[in-house]
């Protein structure tokens, strides 16, 4: 297997692995307020948070900054609840939703930027005993995008299934999606899981 391959498959088993389901938590609670009719947004808002995520984690590899992985490692979680809170508070109506969209952009690109520290230290060990990096950086954050859509589809297609054709309130199923990522979230948040 060639270290584009691995890294590409590494990327893809970061954001989609059970293990670690904060990041899927993170993406579902990006999805909460859309529906399958709005994959075009929610993708762009999964780029933003690659972007976001590729950034620090770049920046993190190469020890251009430096920042405790306790600190790191609490701060995930709260991210996930602040997006599950501004699903729940701050988009009532589909019209703050669309008004919302450039704010959840901003948010879900910063909030990447805090994931991105969360996986630097392995990925600099494992990136230690290579000869150049660069594209093993590129393949991780393809992989890492290509596992976030995954989890957006499936999301959007569940949403898709009681929304529109179990005709499931939008309002209510934002309010369950966005309420059990942002439990889950309090909990770790707490150090309880």
């Amino acid at each position: 297997m060639s270290d584009f391959s691995l890294f590409l498959k590494l990327g893809f088993e970061h954001i989609s692995d059970l293990q670690g389901y904060d990041h899927i938590l993170f993406i579902v609670a990006l999805c909460a307020i859309y529906t399958l009719k709005d994959w075009r947004g929610i993708l762009w808002m999964v780029t933003a948070f690659t972007i976001g995520h590729s950034i620090t984690l770049v920046l993190a590899t190469f020890e251009v900054i430096m920042v405790s992985q306790t600190l790191v490692e609490k701060a995930i979680p709260l991210t996930i609840l602040l997006t599950c809170l501004f699903n729940i508070f701050l988009t009532k109506g589909e019209k703050n939703v669309k008004q919302s969209a450039t704010i959840k952009y901003l948010i879900a690109c910063g909030f990447g930027l805090i994931h991105g520290l969360g996986f630097s230290g392995y990925l600099r060990s494992l990136l230690a005993m290579q000869d150049s990096i660069v594209l093993e950086l590129l393949a991780f954050n393809i992989g890492l995008e290509l596992g976030q859509i995954l989890i957006v589809m499936i999301t959007l297609v569940l949403a898709f299934i009681f929304v529109d054709k179990l005709k499931a309130p939008k309002r209510e199923w934002n309010l369950v999606l966005s309420g059990a990522a942002g439990g889950v979230s309090l909990l770790m948040v707490l150090g309880l899981i």
